[in-house]
């Protein structure tokens, strides 16, 4: 897809300060995070990207889904329509944790786990039933080939 033809988008990148936040940084140059997302995107979008550190990210899945872990992404999606109004939230140890477990760069990590949280602002769910997790999965992957990513799923 022509770059020209992509929704547009306002994006915040901001970085919580914690231990070895430099290495996050460069693996999400706002050039790279922008095109992942426009990618992900249906109409414009006005999305805030938030890298925080494990108790920030702890913290926020506790109060926001009752979960007490930090996870790789949350999604605080406010608004579907005229325009994409959404917050997307990564923990950076559990981000690195997950590439190096996977044999993945940083980027490549950080570039699904974008586009995940992207289609999730604009109501994707992968929770709801095997087959919208099969869908939703399988858009990711053609979404993330178009970016000359590999697969995250193995496939």
């Amino acid at each position: 897809m022509a770059a020209s033809l992509l929704p547009a988008l306002s994006l915040s990148l901001q970085f919580g300060r914690f231990k070895g936040v430099e290495r996050h940084r460069a693996a999400l140059p706002r050039h790279s995070v922008t095109r992942w997302i426009r990618h992900a995107l249906d109409i414009d979008g006005e999305i805030t990207v938030r890298i925080v550190d494990a108790e920030e990210g702890q913290r926020l899945n506790r109060e926001f889904r009752g979960k007490d872990y930090a996870t790789n992404v949350l999604t605080f999606d406010y608004a579907r329509g005229p325009v994409v109004m959404a917050d997307l939230v990564l923990c950076a140890p559990v981000v690195a944790r997950e590439a190096k477990e996977n044999r993945k760069t940083l980027a490549a990590h950080y570039a699904h786990l974008l586009v995940h949280g992207t289609l999730h602002a604009q109501g994707w769910d992968h929770e709801t039933s095997e087959a919208d997790a099969d869908e939703m999965e399988a858009y990711e992957i053609e979404i993330l080939a178009g970016l000359g990513i590999r697969s995250p799923y193995g496939r």
